[in-house]
């Protein structure tokens, strides 16, 4: 590992833990907590609320995080494909400021909603400790399946497919 990528490491995990005690750590079968944040386009979101009966993926990532890119557009087609059938994607990016969030969105031709978590507090309350992590989140707000680290479209695609599966 590189002096760098150990000190981004190291740098993320001070940010995930920093502001007061130890992350949450969010088990499946737990609801999903609740946030109010905002929208990298100026809106705000309101989680649950404003996805309610919606399956939801979470997915946290930074612009350092080398697999985040490539993956963030790898999943536009699989948020494209589902959409319409109640699956929501929300990419949260953890503790980065609006200009370098919007600077790393604008390359990426990416459509689905793009969350700011500048203090990483939605992190720490997913107890997320490493980039990316993913959680699946059911209709009623219950985690189902969470990744951290590299992933492919189609895990993304089959964790989805049992979800929805599920509401059928």
């Amino acid at each position: 590992m590189s002096l760098l990528r150990a000190c981004r490491v190291l740098a993320l995990a001070l940010i995930v833990t920093a502001c007061g005690g130890e992350p949450d750590n969010i088990n499946i079968g737990a609801q999903a907590p609740a946030f109010e944040t905002p929208v990298l386009d100026g809106e705000a979101l309101r989680f649950p609320a404003d996805t309610a009966g919606r399956i939801v993926v979470l997915r946290f990532w930074a612009d350092w995080c080398r697999f985040c890119e490539p993956e963030m557009r790898d999943m536009e087609p699989v948020y494209q494909a589902l959409r319409e059938h109640g699956v929501e994607f929300l990419a949260i990016n953890a503790g980065q400021s609006p200009a370098t969030v919007e600077a790393f969105v604008r390359k990426l031709e990416i459509s689905y909603p793009v969350l700011l978590d500048e203090g990483s507090a939605i992190a720490r309350s997913y107890g997320v400790i490493g980039l990316p992590t993913t959680f699946f989140i059911d209709g009623e707000g219950v985690v189902r399946s969470k990744l951290l680290g590299e992933t492919t479209p189609e895990v993304f695609r089959a964790q989805l497919d049992k979800l929805l599966e599920a509401r059928r």
